[in-house]
């Protein structure tokens, strides 16, 4: 079974490049009918927050985005205390002592004579009494991985195709602080081991860290799930702005946009398939391929974000919608007005103009006689779905005004607009007594 995970730290919100990561591997296990996971990954004591991982949950379900069952790597301490105990007997991890501004000078010698800036294992030769003086000064070692120099790093790549690392060009990776805290990289591989994920979707910032994690995967005796690295997500002027990078899921509900939209858009850009406006996500799910994404950028546009949406409100049924949609509102209500409005929400102000109180604008002289027929001729007919078609044709006939001249200042009177819905349909819908109350008040 295909299992995957979204491991977000609750440090912050969620933004549009987390939504990504997330949407792919849900679109990922569902199209494969296995399972998706939520991983909070929040051994950040000091960082992490309730309130950001109470976020994350309400954006993913506000998506539909439901997974399957959720873990906190918090109450999973034990078990990397577990590995590490193994990982440190077979000599796989090992204590550095160096501070910060020591490996940052380090790091500037190397570049300076033109050298990659490895990590030069300075703490694998030192003797059990260097250490001992070091903890005497109360020096507390960080812990770093020991790669294993001898056997080339290779894998498949869903996306990138076949990748290769010498691993003697990668630092060994810090897995652990001075202070005991665990950094990401080692927590992750166990978890993945444990929870039994086969695929791990991620952003291509994450290349490196793959292949340290594999020879990780390996030293705990087990077989590394699937990589499948994405291009990374810009915006419109070429990268990713700070402010979409800090704009959180919960401004694009507020904005009220439609789930869909953000999914429909997030799932093809960066692929070979078109953005198409759905209902719902059954043909992105049957659709979705890690071969069809390229490794160029896929450029996410708030303005396409906003056509996207509004093409999927116009194929908005009632049923989807009647609930947000104001007391009284009609099945023929909404048909009638969902082709005039970009969101949901927006159906109350024509839901209004429906119902009033009506501002009506002023009326030019030359059309108050006219208005004035209108209103006898509407009074004669019979109110029905065809009332607009014969009430304008009377009036065509009786008043010799046409085009514009004829339906404009009607218009104007029911609606109080100079734009809207079709009127054969709004008409009705608005009915003879509000009709001819509003026809009276603008003659006024």
């Amino acid at each position: 079974m295909v299992v995957t995970r979204f491991a977000p730290s609750p440090t912050g919100h969620m933004h549009v490049g987390n939504l990504r990561t997330a949407l792919h591997n849900w679109l990922w296990a569902r199209h494969h009918g296995g399972r998706f996971l939520l991983r909070l990954d929040d051994t950040d004591l000091e960082r992490s927050k309730e309130e950001y991982a109470a976020g994350i949950r309400a954006d993913l379900a506000w998506l539909g985005l439901h997974p399957d069952s959720e873990t906190k790597q918090s109450d999973r301490f034990a078990l990397y205390e577990e590995h590490f105990a193994h990982l440190a007997a077979a000599g796989r991890v090992y204590p550095c002592y160096e501070s910060a501004q020591e490996l940052d000078l380090k790091r500037k010698i190397q570049l300076g004579r033109g050298l990659p800036p490895v990590y030069d294992r300075a703490a694998l030769h030192l003797t059990d009494a260097e250490k001992a003086a070091f903890e005497a000064e109360g020096i507390k070692p960080h812990w770093r991985f020991l790669l294993d120099h001898d056997a080339l790093i290779g894998w498949t790549d869903l996306i990138r195709g076949e990748q290769h690392f010498d691993p003697k060009l990668l630092s060994d990776p810090v897995i652990r602080r001075a202070d005991g805290s665990w950094l990401y990289m080692l927590p992750s591989v166990i978890d993945d081991i444990d929870m039994g994920i086969t695929h791990v979707v991620r952003g291509e910032d994450h290349v490196s860290n793959t292949a340290t994690q594999i020879q990780m995967f390996t030293a705990l005796g087990a077989q590394p799930p699937v990589f499948a690295h994405e291009a990374l997500l810009v915006g419109t002027e070429g990268k990713l702005s700070k402010r979409l990078g800090s704009l959180g899921i919960s401004t694009f509900r507020e904005a009220g946009l439609e789930p869909v939209s953000l999914i429909a858009l997030l799932a093809r850009i960066g692929t070979s398939d078109p953005v198409i406006p759905v209902t719902d996500a059954a043909p992105l799910i049957e659709t979705f391929d890690f071969a069809r994404f390229g490794r160029a950028p896929a450029r996410f546009d708030e303005q396409e974000l906003e056509t996207l949406n509004q093409k999927i409100v116009h194929l908005l049924d009632y049923d989807a919608v009647r609930n947000r949609l104001p007391t009284g509102m009609t099945e023929e209500a909404w048909i009638t007005i969902r082709p005039n409005i970009e969101k949901v929400a927006q159906a109350a102000d024509w839901w209004t103009v429906v119902t009033g109180p009506l501002t009506i604008p002023s009326v030019a002289d030359e059309d108050r006689a006219f208005l004035k027929q209108a209103m006898e001729s509407l009074a004669d007919l019979t109110f029905d779905a065809d009332i607009w078609r014969n009430w304008t044709g009377a009036l065509k006939e009786s008043s010799g005004r046409k085009g514009k001249a004829l339906f404009l200042p009607l218009r104007r009177a029911l609606t109080g607009a100079d734009h809207g819905p079709d009127m054969s349909h709004l008409l009705p819908l608005i009915g003879r007594e509000r009709a001819l109350e509003r026809l009276r008040a603008a003659q006024s």
